[in-house]
C-alpha cells in the first residue's frame, strides 16, 4: 500500500483543495478545477479508460494547472464521456463521484494514473477499490455507489448531451470559449486557445 499511499499524497497536493461544486448553469454532477468565478473556463471530456485521457492527466494537465488554474484566470469543469468498455468506464466513473466534491479530483489523479495497472488486472473492481480507500471510500460504499442507477443515469445524460450539442464523439475533447478542440492537446494549444479567448 506505500507506493498507493504516495500516489495520493502527490494527488492531494496538486488537486485537493481546489475542487469547487459545479456553476449554476452546468451540470449537477459537474467537478471544477480552480475557482468557481474564473473568467476562463475549460470543459474537458474524458474517459477513465482513454489512454490519451490518461496521458493528458499525467503530462500535460500539471502545467496547465500551474500556469491558468492555480492563477485564477481559468478553471476546468472535468465531464465524464464513458468510452468502451463502456461499463468498465460508467463504473470507474461513478467510484470517482462517490468520493466527494473535496476527493473528487484526487481520486480522479489516481485513476488516470493507474490506468494501465487497474486496466491489466484480471480484478479490475478489486484494483479500483483500492485507489478508493485512499479516498475515504470502503468496499461497501463503492458497492452502493455501483448501485446508484442515478448517478449512472446522470453521467449518460450527460455525455448524450455533449453528443448532441456540441458534436462530441471522442475522447479526450475539450471545450474553449465554445470552440471545440478534438484529441490529445499540448499544453502550447491548449495555451493558445486560452489566450486567444481572453482577448
Amino acid at each position: 500500500m506505500k507506493p498507493f499511499r504516495r500516489l495520493l499524497a502527490v494527488a492531494a497536493a496538486l488537486f485537493l483543495g481546489h475542487a469547487a461544486q459545479a456553476a449554476e448553469d452546468g451540470h449537477k454532477i459537474d467537478q471544477v478545477l480552480g475557482k468557481a468565478d474564473a473568467p476562463l473556463t475549460i470543459i474537458e471530456y474524458a474517459s477513465t479508460t482513454c489512454g490519451h485521457c490518461a496521458t493528458f492527466h499525467k503530462t500535460t494537465l500539471p502545467k496547465l494547472k500551474s500556469e491558468w488554474i492555480d492563477t485564477g484566470k481559468a478553471k476546468l469543469i472535468y465531464r465524464d464521456f464513458p468510452t468502451g468498455p463502456k461499463g468498465l468506464s460508467v463504473g470507474t466513473s461513478m467510484i470517482v463521484h462517490c468520493a466527494g466534491p473535496e476527493r473528487y479530483f484526487g481520486l480522479l489523479g489516481l485513476v488516470m494514473e493507474q490506468q494501465e495497472k487497474w486496466m491489466g488486472a484480471a480484478d479490475k473492481l478489486a484494483e479500483l477499490k483500492k485507489l478508493a480507500k485512499l479516498a475515504g471510500l470502503t468496499e461497501d460504499k463503492v458497492d452502493a455507489c455501483l448501485k446508484r442507477q442515478d448517478l449512472s443515469d446522470a453521467i449518460e445524460f450527460r455525455a448524450k448531451e455533449a453528443h448532441e450539442k456540441l458534436g462530441i464523439d471522442s475522447t479526450p475533447s475539450f471545450v474553449i470559449d465554445g470552440k471545440v478542440l478534438v484529441g490529445a492537446q499540448s499544453f502550447e494549444s491548449l495555451d493558445k486557445a486560452l489566450k486567444a479567448a481572453k482577448k
